[in-house]
C-alpha cells in the first residue's frame, strides 16, 4: 500500500516574514521530514497553470492551500479543476487568509471575506472542541500562539460537519478556527492560525496538527501510523496574560 502524495500550494513563490523560501516551501519541509508521505510536491500562482498541472492534480491525494492576497487572481479555469478533484476524493487543507479562497468559497458557497480580522501582533489562544477526533489527537486543552493576526465571528461559513478548534484574541474576539466540511467524496479542513508575519508555521503543535489534518483529509486507502501525539512546552500551554 503506498504512502499518500501532498502538493503544498501557495499565492507567491518570493519570501514572506520568517519565512525565507516561502510559505509552502516552508509547510513542504515539515512535512516532508515528518516521514509521513510518499511525495511532497510544491505548487505556486505564479508557474504556468498556477502549478496545477492535470498531472500533478491527478498524482496528488491531499492539496493543502495557502493565499492571502490574490485570490481574484486565481484562475477560475484551474479553480474548477481543483474543486472537481476534491469531489471525486481529494482531500483538502485550507489554511488562514484562504478562508476567501476562490475554490473554498466554491466549495462552501459562501462569499469572500465575511469575518471580522485586526492585524495586531496580540496572542492567540487555540481551545481544542473535540479531543477525540484524529486531528486534535494528543493536543492539550489549549495552547497559546505568541503572535497572532486576529480573526473574530461573525464567520460566513455552513455550520461546519465538525468543529474542531475555537480562538480566543487578546481583545476579546473568539474565532471558529478549526472546521472540517465533507463535499462529495473529499475532505476539507479549515485551520486558521497562520499569518505571514509571524514563525506560527515554525510551531511544532502548528506543524503536527497539519500533519494530522493531511493525514484525516486523504482516503482510507492510505497506509498510516495514525495522527501523531503531540509534546507540548511550558511556553506553548502556558497561563494566559493579566
Amino acid at each position: 500500500m503506498r504512502k499518500l502524495n501532498v502538493t503544498v500550494w501557495d499565492e507567491t513563490e518570493g519570501p514572506l516574514g520568517p519565512y525565507p523560501n516561502g510559505i509552502y516551501k516552508a509547510i513542504a519541509d515539515f512535512l516532508e521530514a515528518s516521514g509521513e508521505f510518499g511525495r511532497v510536491y510544491t505548487a505556486a500562482q505564479p508557474q504556468p497553470e498556477h502549478g496545477l498541472t492535470d498531472e500533478l492534480l491527478e498524482n496528488t491525494d491531499v492539496l493543502v492551500w495557502w493565499s492571502h492576497l490574490y485570490h481574484g487572481d486565481v484562475d477560475d479555469t484551474v479553480v474548477e479543476k481543483v474543486r472537481k478533484r476534491v469531489m471525486d476524493g481529494m482531500g483538502l487543507l485550507v489554511l488562514h487568509s484562504s478562508h476567501a479562497a476562490k475554490i473554498f468559497c466554491r466549495l462552501l458557497g459562501t462569499d469572500p471575506g465575511v469575518l471580522s480580522w485586526r492585524e495586531d501582533d496580540e496572542m492567540e489562544r487555540v481551545w481544542v472542541i473535540d479531543a477525540n477526533h484524529p486531528i486534535t489527537h494528543g493536543l492539550p486543552e489549549y495552547f497559546d500562539i505568541p503572535k497572532s493576526e486576529m480573526y473574530g465571528e461573525p464567520f460566513g461559513i455552513p455550520a461546519p460537519d465538525e468543529l474542531l478548534f475555537i480562538s480566543w484574541h487578546e481583545g476579546g474576539e473568539v474565532f471558529r478556527s478549526g472546521c472540517t466540511f465533507k463535499r462529495g467524496n473529499g475532505k476539507i479542513f479549515y485551520f486558521a492560525p497562520g499569518h505571514e508575519a509571524f514563525p506560527i508555521y515554525h510551531m511544532p503543535i502548528i506543524q503536527q496538527i497539519i500533519i494530522n489534518g493531511v493525514k484525516w483529509a486523504a482516503s482510507p486507502k492510505f497506509e498510516s501510523k495514525g495522527p501523531r501525539h503531540v509534546t507540548t512546552s511550558p511556553e506553548t500551554h502556558r497561563k494566559s496574560k493579566g
